[in-house]
């Protein structure tokens, strides 16, 4: 503390909650979601409202300036500045006050819009400002930007659905902002805070005609200060309504009064196909007539990209037909769905008189697809409210790029307007993406350009002029749903004229004299070009990078190790809390440094040299990725395709050619190589469970949690059999024997050897062409950042399993982490033919039965084994689409009622969970949801989990025993072969007989669990 400042040594003393003030921490909240960069002096993180205005006053002393933060999700550099940080959403985050009649709620500005819809929909109601970044944008966030949504057309802005605001002025003043009247009766405030509101008046009484006359008539105005509310006609004025859209610089909001509304109950969406753009814009202003809640644009760019996303590709396939140009999602939501249907079918008569249908000119078919299937709708709202993020998941340098991103204009000029802005993309030599809320006039249009490059920075200035000229001619606003920040704020005098200007600099001074809240915003900003204030400043650059995995798919030096770094936009939809798998670490600490955002802007950071030399491989940067527990959820559920876990293998790959390994990456990454030894003395090296020192001396010199106990070695392991197994005129399959089931749960392998046998299969278990040890994939070497150990074995199981791949033998396994190695990491190793073949006929257990089934070659006499199973998903089997199959072969078992546990990562993720330092983090991410599921569940109900972390996790945190999916399928061959009549059949079959315990017990436990 000797060199810090007198502003951190203040707030640390006065604190409780995080005082970050560290070159790492300072750079993960220097960006937002726009292209700009400004390092703070520091970042609070308060746990209390009071701890947060006591910072504010701590930095007004030291005469520090003040950002509060939300989500950090702003587009146009809101949540950027050299000053103090404040980030409110980790734990103010609370609704203060519910009135379920009177349909209003109060709420502290840090709570995420998605968690407070989920409180308020158990009483009939939501918040319906829904911004496509709902699942972590703040309240207070919304109430800075005056968020709009995608159903503004029936819902209004967040002015319109705010009823006031409690906040703190500069001066640390507390007042009430609502609703008051021109002589200020009945307003129960401070003085100062009166005379506030007085000349707030006056102004809007002395500017009125200035006011209607230069502010843009179109509902998505969001630009400047919202002098209107401040003007005679709208008496009796609301006072918040006034910081609605100051973006943190006039007030510090404590609390944010709503209005709510029923739920929406029934919808039905139209699919509206063009075969032209300009066709589309055009028929926007006809749509509208219908009374739609919603008509959202999604252009080809999209749709092409959106096909090539794994988790919007289907979704795609079933709402878009052939290849439009662009297309128009209409959305009805009246209370009765018979009125929606009717809606719907009037839409395809509007459609028909408009002129839409087959073109033989273009070939191309200008209908309406109908969708009325709840889970199709909500695919394509999440497809749509991912757009931003569907567009920068381009795979190159240049990105689109968010600066006239949301000029609104009235719908009869959208066509001419959208058409005469493609010119002006194309006269600068770029082009766009355009897509989003049509019903506005509001679309987010964003020209491809490189911001690295000099000339595509003069291009977008360029563009930037010319765009808002067309804007300003069209009676538009330039600023419609995003903000101003540091984008747009330098164009307010052009766009609203000098004197509107200098009201706006009234306002602010009026509430901020010193210029302490957020400056640079809206009012005096820099201009919106100047490179010093970007992510990529001239001087940015990436040295060459010796990695250790393909990154040949990215653009950038280091082989594209760079390129998928910067993938990364900060759009935040690793933050979310709920639904899918990303981020677990996130969910559990709710810090920026644990989420993949901050992984990746610290990788940044560290790559370009701002961290200083050596980042990459720094103690600072192991402290980074502690907490990344390598899911791959980011590689499924990241919109820009950002791969944490990938990553992470060249980093620690890093640090261990720079700093050796430790102790627990030895016994981690080794463990197939001494695995058959420790067996062979199982008694011996099971020892340390029986003894609390061993225990406290492992966990001293290796790092390995006392308080777990590890996987028992076994003496029995699995041996695979001489020859293969199954009839010899079956389908040929190969079985993957991994290191976990083949040392710890043998029984898992011999269930799945009986139920392939049992299915009419030929099954091979393939022994190394060279050497004794056993095949294995290499995960554990992976994850302790062993490349070249990894990339040994798995040439070795390339070498095994390569003549089976090549005549088309499926490749089955059981443990998905292993199994699907061979579909991710395996290409990043080896790019030969044999490699790829392996890769692409390598397949789950569950998958392998699915795909057979579904060609109807799977016959398998399946009896009762219980009534219900709860199911826990790998969190590799959901990153490639492979969990499904799991639900499907449950519900093969007779009578078996089958519920998905709704979770993220088990938390104990390989060896994350042993370790002494991460224990505590690997039980916090099992609590969210999975250990709760399991403890409610009846104790007949069947608990299945295919990963072997994962079984262990659940015996350790809930002492219950998981199976493998092979183990209930033999269960249930057993009870079906038990309850047969025939024992002929039983006789002629041989490999129905396991070749050790019977699974004719259901509760017989499975071995404990190792790491993987």
């Amino acid at each position: 503390m000797t060199n810090a400042s007198s502003l951190e040594r203040r707030l640390r003393a006065e604190m409780t909650g995080d005082v970050l003030f560290d070159g790492f921490s300072r750079g993960r909240y220097a960006t937002d979601a726009s292209f700009y960069q400004i390092v703070p002096s520091g970042v609070v993180v308060p746990k209390t409202m009071d701890e947060a205005l006591r910072a504010l006053a701590i930095a007004r002393d030291e005469g520090v300036k003040v950002t509060p933060r939300g989500g950090g999700t702003s587009q146009c550099g809101q949540t950027v500045n050299d000053g103090l940080v404040v980030d409110i959403s980790k734990h103010l985050n609370r609704i203060l006050s519910l009135d379920v009649e009177g349909r209003t709620c109060s709420v502290e500005p840090g709570i995420v819009l998605d968690d407070l819809n989920r409180q308020l929909r158990r009483h009939g109601l939501w918040f319906p400002v829904d911004v496509s970044t709902a699942s972590r944008a703040t309240i207070g966030g919304m109430a800075g930007n005056n968020s709009c949504g995608g159903r503004s057309l029936r819902y209004g802005t967040m002015r319109d659905n705010t009823l006031s605001m409690e906040a703190s002025l500069a001066d640390g003043t507390l007042s009430r902002f609502g609703e008051i009247s021109r002589d200020l009766s009945g307003v129960d405030a401070p003085d100062s805070t009166r005379a506030l509101f007085r000349d707030m008046l006056d102004l809007g009484t002395r500017e009125a005609d200035e006011i209607a006359a230069c502010f843009p008539k179109v509902q998505r105005r969001v630009g400047g200060y919202n002098l209107d509310a401040l003007v005679p006609r709208n008496a009796p004025n609301n006072m918040a309504h006034l910081l609605v859209g100051s973006e943190g610089t006039l007030a510090f909001t404590t609390k944010v009064e709503l209005k709510l509304w029923p739920v929406i109950r029934n919808k039905a969406l139209g699919v509206c196909h063009f075969g032209s753009f300009y066709e589309a814009m055009d028929a926007a202003q006809h749509l509208v007539k219908l009374k739609p809640i919603a008509v959202e644009l999604v252009d080809r760019t999209m749709i092409a990209l959106g096909r090539d996303i794994a988790m919007f590709k289907p979704i795609i396939n079933a709402a878009i037909k052939g290849d439009p140009d662009a297309v128009l999602v209409v959305e009805f939501a009246e209370e009765d769905q018979a009125d929606n249907l009717l809606r719907l079918k009037q839409l395809g008569e509007l459609m028909g008189d408009l002129g839409f249908g087959w073109n033989n000119e273009t070939r191309k078919w200008g209908g309406v697809v109908e969708i009325t299937e709840p889970a199709l709708q909500s695919g394509i709202a999440d497809f749509r409210a991912a757009g931003l993020n569907v567009m920068m998941s381009m795979k190159q340098e240049g990105k689109p790029v968010s600066f006239v991103e949301d000029c609104a204009v009235p719908l009869p000029h959208l066509a001419d307007y959208t058409a005469r802005l493609g010119e002006v993309f194309a006269k600068h030599g770029t082009s766009g993406t355009m897509y989003a809320h049509a019903s506005e006039g509001c679309l987010h249009v964003r020209p491809v350009l490189n911001l690295k490059l000099e000339k595509d920075v003069k291009a977008m200035r360029a563009i930037a002029e010319e765009a808002f000229a067309l804007v300003r001619e069209y009676k538009g606003s330039h600023s419609g749903e995003h903000g101003d920040g540091l984008v747009r704020s330098e164009f307010h005098e052009t766009m609203f004229g000098e004197r509107l200007v200098a009201d706006f600099r009234e306002v602010k001074h009026r509430f901020d004299p010193d210029g302490v809240l957020n400056p640079g915003k809206i009012v005096d900003a820099p201009k919106m070009d100047d490179r010093s204030l970007f992510r990529f400043k001239p001087d940015y650059r990436v040295g060459e990078l010796k990695t250790k995995l393909d990154w040949s798919a990215y653009p950038g030096a280091g082989g594209g190790f760079q390129g998928a770094v910067e993938m990364c936009n900060n759009n935040g939809a690793c933050r979310k809390l709920e639904g899918g798998v990303m981020c677990p670490s996130y969910r559990a600490t709710r810090d920026e440094k644990d989420v993949t955002r901050g992984r990746a802007n610290t990788l940044r950071l560290a790559i370009s040299g701002q961290l200083g030399p050596d980042a990459l491989a720094s103690d600072e940067m192991m402290q980074t990725l502690k907490l990344c527990v390598s899911c791959k959820a980011c590689r499924h559920e990241c919109p820009t395709g950002v791969d944490m876990a990938k990553m992470k293998i060249e980093v620690l790959a890093a640090r261990a050619a720079s700093h050796g390994l430790t102790l627990r990456d030895r016994l981690v990454g080794y463990l197939p190589r001494y695995a058959g030894l420790a067996s062979r003395f199982a008694p011996l090296a099971n020892l340390r469970n029986r003894s609390p020192l061993l225990r406290k001396l492992l966990e001293r010199f290796a790092g390995i949690s006392a308080r777990r106990e590890l996987p028992a070695f076994r003496s029995d392991v699995f041996v695979p059999p001489a020859e293969a197994v199954g009839p010899e005129a079956g389908r040929e399959v190969v079985l993957f024997a991994d290191t976990f089931n083949r040392t710890y749960e043998r029984e898992n392998l011999e269930a799945a050897l009986r139920v392939l046998a049992a299915g009419g299969y030929r099954v091979h278990l393939p022994k190394p062409v060279s050497g004794n040890r056993p095949l294995c994939c290499g995960r554990t070497f992976l994850s302790a950042g062993l490349v070249d150990e990894a990339r040994s074995e798995l040439d070795r199981l390339v070498a095994a399993f390569a003549p089976f791949a090549a005549r088309g033998v499926p490749i089955v396994g059981l443990e998905p982490s292993c199994l699907l190695t061979l579909r991710d990491e395996l290409a990043s190793l080896r790019k030969d033919n044999d490699a790829k073949a392996v890769g692409a006929h390598a397949l789950t257990f569950e998958e392998f039965l699915v795909r057979e089934a579904e060609a109807g070659r799977l016959q398998l006499p399946l009896g009762t084994v219980a009534e219900k199973a709860v199911v826990h998903g790998h969190c590799h089997q959901k990153s490639f689409g492979a969990f499904k199959p799991v639900e499907q072969v449950l519900r093969l078992v007779p009578g078996l009622e089958v519920e998905t546990i709704e979770s993220s990562c088990c938390g104990m993720a390989g060896a994350f969970g042993y370790g002494a330092d991460t224990y505590e983090a690997s039980i916090q991410m099992a609590e969210l949801s999975l250990l709760p599921a399991v403890r409610h569940a009846d104790p007949n109900t069947l608990v299945v989990a295919d990963g072997t972390s994962c079984r262990h996790q659940i015996h350790d945190g809930a002492q219950r025993e998981a199976l493998h999916v092979a183990r209930v399928l033999a269960m249930s061959l057993y009870r079906a072969d038990t309850n047969s009549t025939s024992t002929a059949a039983k006789g002629n079959k041989p490999w129905l007989t396991s070749p050790s315990t019977p699974l004719e017990k259901s509760s017989t436990p499975p071995s404990q669990s190792p790491p993987s």
